[in-house]
């Protein structure tokens, strides 16, 4: 399942708490823990279709965490989930209906990993979940698109093809976004900036 319950946050660590490590020379790199790479208070969430014993009133409002290893919102009730950046395969800046948002596409298949091919074709496919992460400061998308961009760029799909195309941009359903091609002084229609991440085998070098 793409997206998990939990009611404590995951380890991490902050970045200049990683710069310190690494300068220290560990005895071992693989446990250092993973590093926040954006926290961002008065946020709320919406999941389609909803996420059962996770109700409205705990995606209204909380923190969400850009961890390396996970994305994480942790609710102001005490609740919360965490998305691995695998199941996370298309996310995009919004600007649709419901305000400025981060829009997520979350695969369940890709981060159940199943091994077993299906026994037939007629076999049911897991739905696609869509996420939509909505900032009460909506200077908060760039930031957060942007740490989100990079964190996935760590956990590049197995399964990409290596002649993929390497546009940033892409199409996802006209009526709903499309590609911003005007200056920066002109608004953004209804998606000013689509990154398919695990479609196109474009990513940021973390280093």
């Amino acid at each position: 399942m793409a997206v998990v319950l939990i009611d404590t946050l995951p380890n991490f660590i902050l970045p200049e708490e990683h710069k310190n490590l690494v300068a220290s020379t560990p005895a071992s790199f693989s446990d250092i823990p993973p590093v926040l790479r954006h926290k961002e208070d008065n946020v709320s969430v919406a999941l389609d279709p909803p996420l059962e014993s996770f109700s409205a009133e705990d995606a209204a409002n909380g923190s969400l965490y850009v961890i390396e290893s996970h994305l994480v919102f942790m609710s102001a009730s005490g609740r919360g989930f965490q998305v691995e950046y695998p199941s996370i395969t298309l996310h995009a800046i919004s600007r649709g209906e419901k305000g400025p948002s981060i829009y997520c596409q979350l695969d369940d298949a890709a981060a159940t990993q199943i091994d077993e091919q299906p026994q037939n074709d007629d076999e049911d496919i897991p739905p696609m979940r869509e996420l939509s992460i909505i900032p009460k400061d909506s200077t908060a998308l760039e930031p957060l698109f942007e740490a989100l961009s990079f964190c996935a760029s760590l956990h590049p799909d197995p399964d990409a093809e290596n002649d993929m195309d390497d546009d940033d941009d892409a199409f996802v359903d006209p009526g709903e976004f499309e590609t911003f091609n005007g200056d920066n002084d002109q608004e953004l229609s209804e998606v000013g900036r689509v990154r398919s991440d695990f479609l196109n085998n474009s990513r940021f070098a973390p280093y």
